[in-house]
């Protein structure tokens, strides 16, 4: 078998843990398989290669933070191929660039365009283990890009693609994807397996397993994946397309996002127009809209609505400057911002052919006296925004109504 396996900055994160890596690695090849081991840069390098570039330069320019960023990985992959060569395991490592990821010129979040593993393909076929640093590429003109949050896991479920792998393993500090956050929740269990579009809603909902864009590109290029321990042998949670008996399972999840705030537009002019004049002017900032509520229409001769919707935490100061800068031309009365806010969300493929789901997380907040403040639905999710300090009561109490 081909095998790719990605491994966090946890699990690499000292000498000792590299080690441990290098020792689960020639197993697999012991028996005979064929590995790409993805690594990250060690556990709190990159945090300190920020710091160093901001003690030189308060705004640093993004070619240069990719140049310096990339380093974290280098050295993980050298010292990687180290332990194994140490063991007796033949072992190469390779940059992004050098196994052949090739990517578009955003600096800090760039986009892999195409993979040429020619060169990884020849040193697996001379017998090596090779070591690939995550995170990275290069431009189709030789520029260090770095793919930001995430990107390891996008360079192993990418390679995996590219070279046809039997099986994607990312290895990570915990056993699997769990119905909800055993940190939060006691009761929570390990899940045997997941659809692509569970993880990603459920990913988008706020868990931290996975980011979406690499299940996103799992999906799109068939790429099954486990999701396990570095720490342990046993087995993970694997992510693959949607089967039959999965519907059987109506909620696969519950999820909470405390990462969110809420911004409120008092009294907007009820014109066409001016919504898309709004949402267009954040999306030129970069700013990632979540949920959306526009109220009922109220007063007669001029009609204004609320429009409500919610944003990552860091982004609420950008958000409101992007809306303050409207008020001339929208005309709305007032802006009102809420941090304190929770997105619990219910995940599952299940809804689809079960009804009655959204009523009974409702009633199931309403005994726990929880006031819902937003609402938001697709085919397989429901989403609620409440009151952060009532959030991890509400999680607990909705994954017992739904999972026991």
């Amino acid at each position: 078998m081909l095998i790719v396996q990605k491994y966090g900055g946890t699990s690499v994160g000292n000498p000792e843990r590299i080690k441990n890596v290098a020792a689960r690695v020639a197993r697999f090849r012991q028996e005979g398989h064929q590995l790409v081991v993805v690594v990250s840069a060690m556990s709190g390098v990159t945090d300190s290669l920020i710091k160093l570039a901001k003690e030189i330069m308060p705004l640093p320019t993004e070619r240069e933070m990719d140049v310096l960023l990339a380093t974290g990985e280098q050295t993980t992959i050298a010292l990687t191929a180290m332990a194994l060569t140490a063991m007796g395991v033949p072992a190469v490592s390779m940059t992004g660039a050098q196994a052949g990821i090739v990517t578009d010129p955003v600096h800090t979040k760039a986009k892999i365009k195409n993979i040429t593993p020619k060169k990884v393909h020849a040193l697996l076929d001379a017998g090596n283990v090779v070591i690939v640093a995550g995170f990275q590429g290069e431009t189709p003109d030789g520029l260090i890009t770095t793919l930001g949050r995430g990107g390891s896991d996008l360079t192993a479920i990418a390679l995996a693609a590219a070279l046809k792998a039997d099986i994607c393993q990312i290895y990570t500090d915990v056993d699997g994807v769990y119905t909800t956050d055993p940190r939060i929740v006691p009761t929570a269990k390990k899940l045997d397996e997941i659809s692509y579009d569970e993880l990603l809603e459920l990913a988008s909902a706020g868990a931290k397993v996975m980011q979406s864009r690499s299940v996103e590109f799992a999906k799109k290029f068939k790429v099954i994946f486990e999701v396990r321990s570095s720490m342990n042998d046993n087995p993970g949670t694997i992510v693959k397309e949607e089967t039959k008996s999965m519907e059987d399972v109506v909620i696969r999840g519950v999820a909470l996002d405390k990462n969110q705030a809420k911004v409120t537009l008092v009294a907007v002019p009820d014109q066409p127009g001016v919504a898309a004049r709004i949402f267009k002017a954040l999306a030129d900032a970069t700013i990632n809209v979540d949920m959306i509520v526009q109220n009922v229409s109220h007063g007669t001769q001029t009609r204004t609505t609320d429009i409500s919707f919610t944003v990552d935490k860091p982004e609420l100061l950008k958000a409101r400057k992007v809306i303050e800068g409207l008020q001339a031309t929208v005309g709305y009365r007032e802006v009102l911002a809420d941090e304190k806010i929770g997105k619990l969300s219910i995940v599952g493929v299940g809804m689809r052919s079960h009804s009655g789901v959204a009523a009974k997380m409702f009633e199931t907040l309403a005994r726990e006296s929880v006031n819902i403040d937003m609402i938001s639905t697709s085919e397989i999710k429901v989403s609620v925004v409440i009151d952060l300090a009532k959030a991890e009561q509400a999680m607990r109490a909705v994954h017992t109504a739904f999972l026991g």
